[in-house]
């Protein structure tokens, strides 16, 4: 059988050294003017990269590399055999050992280097998530929700409990033992309610916290809290005995306290991998050094938490939309209809274009944002929402690109549409995001009211 003739241009499209193609055309310029236009076929991944500061880069190309040899191998397996106990020990355990883990917090309270510390702490926390979402979304999660459990910790600026907590926990993980953080807001009866001002105003609050000797204890549940069954220690909102939202405050729980379960994980759509797990306080003791941030505090330090995740979570949707626009533009590239490859025909070629642009356009967004030195929470929720809408759409192009074979899950686009879809729901819903954008910019708009004449 004779071997096919490489294809050396597309269908539409001039050979790369066609006289009339830019980059043969380039050349007659002088070299001065070169320097400014000209430029070497690369992609985008590796032009992305390359325009990041240089401790960046290597954090982006030591977590695709962990990403590519321990979560996609996986990723089918987490999907279909979620809660696997086994899996996802050897997945902290290898997450720890190579100091993904903590990699994004600059030591000694995480792995990455002193010199992170030049940049905001958020940059190289999206920067991370992508990665490890565009290989798995529910893997990208597990090691996601961790840094949000952790996030409480570093807001609240205790020493004491910086030195007593977290110092240990990453001498931990640095001996390639995982230990896990999780985060706890959600109750079964309020879900936006904790994630928005008015909507707490008049909620009553059901996970309480009561004075005793030396401390406090806890009743109540929380639902919904990723990687709940796996953490060592969770930080969990209580109100108060006998007082409201105003008196939330954040409690570390640690594993094994007695009174303390986790109940059930529920079965999700996506994002599998991870676990959404119902925990249930019953009398748990917390003393009065595990109080984080202060007693009354926990709204302030809940409200200052999103805005500190809700770009992560926009990086998550990043993550899954380029995971799923990767494995289509795969499938055009190896399918042939009438003999040619799917890629070779116009229509494809505007979809995968799309695909880009839109993937291209939420990570532009998302590295604006992040590379701010406050995140602040107009900005945070509009990075949200935008990214999340654009990612469904995104995969929603990747499903219909792959015709009957998007439904096939072994092409891994099937998966990414049912993850996607969460990112537009937890760390506040789009539309409690939107909310919170007029929240945070209500003071214009009172001014322009305000300043009416007549």
């Amino acid at each position: 059988m004779m071997e096919r003739d490489k294809i050396k241009s597309l269908s539409g499209h001039l050979p790369p050294t066609d006289p009339l193609s830019p980059r043969q055309a380039f050349q007659c310029f002088p070299m001065l003017t070169r320097a400014i236009i000209d430029y070497q076929p690369q992609a985008l991944w590796d032009q992305d990269t390359a325009i990041l500061p240089e401790p960046l880069q290597r954090l982006r190309r030591e977590t695709r590399t962990f990403a590519q040899q321990e979560l996609k191998p996986r990723a089918l397996l987490g999907d279909v055999t979620p809660h696997d106990a086994e899996t996802r020990s050897a997945v902290l355990r290898r997450a720890a050992e190579s100091g993904v883990l903590t990699n994004h917090i600059p030591q000694p309270f995480g792995s990455g280097g002193f010199e992170l510390m030049d940049y905001s702490a958020q940059w190289p926390a999206v920067i991370k998530v992508e990665e490890l979402c565009a290989a798995c979304g529910g893997w990208g999660l597990v090691l996601a929700a961790h840094a949000l459990g952790t996030i409480p910790l570093l807001l609240a600026g205790d020493k004491k409990i910086l030195k007593r907590i977290l110092r240990p926990a990453q001498e931990r993980i640095a001996r390639g033992e995982p230990y896990i953080f999780a985060f706890a807001i959600t109750e079964p009866a309020a879900g936006s309610d904790v994630e928005d001002g008015e909507g707490a105003a008049s909620l009553k609050p059901r996970t309480i916290a009561k004075r005793t000797t030396g401390g406090w204890l806890l009743n109540g549940r929380k639902v919904y809290i990723s990687g709940g069954d796996i953490a060592d220690a969770v930080t969990v909102f209580a109100a108060l005995e006998g007082e409201g939202m105003a008196s939330w405050t954040c409690f570390l729980v640690e594993k094994g306290a007695s009174g303390y379960s986790a109940v059930r994980n529920e079965l999700k759509m996506g994002q599998r991998a991870s676990s959404a797990t119902e925990l249930e306080f019953d009398d748990v003791f917390v003393p009065d050094d595990h109080v984080v941030g202060g007693l009354r505090n926990g709204w302030a330090l809940n409200r200052a938490t999103l805005n500190a995740s809700r770009t992560p979570v926009a990086a998550i949707a990043l993550g899954i939309a380029r995971g799923a626009m990767e494995a289509a533009i795969d499938f055009v590239c190896r399918y042939e209809m009438a003999g040619r490859p799917l890629i070779e025909f116009q229509e494809v070629q505007l979809a995968v274009a799309q695909m880009v642009l839109d993937t291209s356009s939420m990570r532009g967004m998302i590295w604006q944002y992040a590379s701010r030195p406050v995140p602040t929470q107009a900005n945070a929720s509009m990075c949200k929402v935008a990214c999340s809408d654009t990612a469904v759409r995104v995969c929603e192009n990747a499903m219909e690109l792959l015709g009957n074979h998007g439904v096939l899950h072994s092409n891994y686009v099937e998966k990414s549409f049912r993850d996607v879809r969460l990112t537009q729901i937890y760390e506040g819903t789009n539309q409690i995001n939107r909310l919170a954008v007029i929240e945070d910019l209500q003071e214009q708009f009172l001014d322009a009211i305000n300043s009416r004449g007549g």
